[in-house]
């Protein structure tokens, strides 16, 4: 039996529609400007390929829930997105295998500090501390790809407090999800467990406490978020 020098972290892990089985996740990637409209409203250029970056595994917030208004920040945004979590990977998947690595699909907040992307963007800063902070990732429950299929369009839609602020499809994803894959692959070695953030359409705002965010994508099952005051 291994001895450990201190407490190991716990099993960050998404449940699964349907079923009592667990999914365990190993990494977050994410994907950036990956709807026009969205890069049109953070004023990016349209050419530039989609940003990819990372979250830690434990900024997961399962199901949703209240997740705290984070501290070092004044301007905490929502980012409504689909998520693809994998259960095979490698090294440099063609594209046109890409979809035989998905175990399925859920709904997706990055959150984010976007006033310390502003000035990352501006200095050529790492993301980390806009985009890999705590509770940073709520992800509802997964569904199996083959109670849904390969998911190719599908409203995103996120609601605060009732009101629509975001409602894309995601067939308007510049890099679709077997690109992704496959780009990703060239990359990093993806793995059973990996989970990606694919993008968010445009809509994009900022949350403050009390507010309640519903998250939804067609044929999956939706999340709810409510912002709690700060963390500390």
């Amino acid at each position: 039996m291994t001895a450990y020098a201190v407490e190991p972290p716990e099993l960050e892990y998404l449940d699964v529609t349907g079923s009592d089985e667990k999914f365990p996740v190993r990494r977050i990637y994410c994907i950036g400007k990956n709807y026009l409209a969205h890069i049109v409203e953070m004023n990016a250029d349209e050419r530039d390929p989609p940003v990819i970056f990372m979250k830690p595994r434990d900024a997961l917030v399962r199901n949703g829930g209240e997740i705290p208004y984070p501290v070092f920040t004044k301007d905490f945004h929502y980012e409504c997105e689909l998520v693809v979590a994998l259960k095979s990977g490698g090294y440099n998947i063609p594209e046109r295998e890409a979809s035989r690595h998905v175990f399925g699909y859920a709904v997706g907040l990055d959150m984010t500090r976007r006033d310390h992307q502003a000035r990352a963007l501006e200095y050529g800063l790492p993301w980390e501390v806009t985009k890999a902070f705590d509770h940073s990732a709520p992800v509802g429950p997964l569904t199996k790809i083959e109670d849904i299929g390969i998911m190719n369009s599908g409203h995103v839609k996120l609601m605060v407090n009732g009101e629509t602020r975001q409602d894309a499809d995601i067939s308007l994803l510049i890099w679709k999800i077997d690109e992704i894959i496959a780009k990703l692959s060239q990359q990093y070695e993806l793995k059973p467990g990996d989970i990606i953030m694919s993008g968010t359409p445009a809509g994009v705002g900022a949350v403050e406490k009390g507010d309640v965010l519903d998250c939804q994508v067609d044929g999956l099952s939706p999340m709810q978020v409510r912002i709690s005051g700060r963390a500390a």
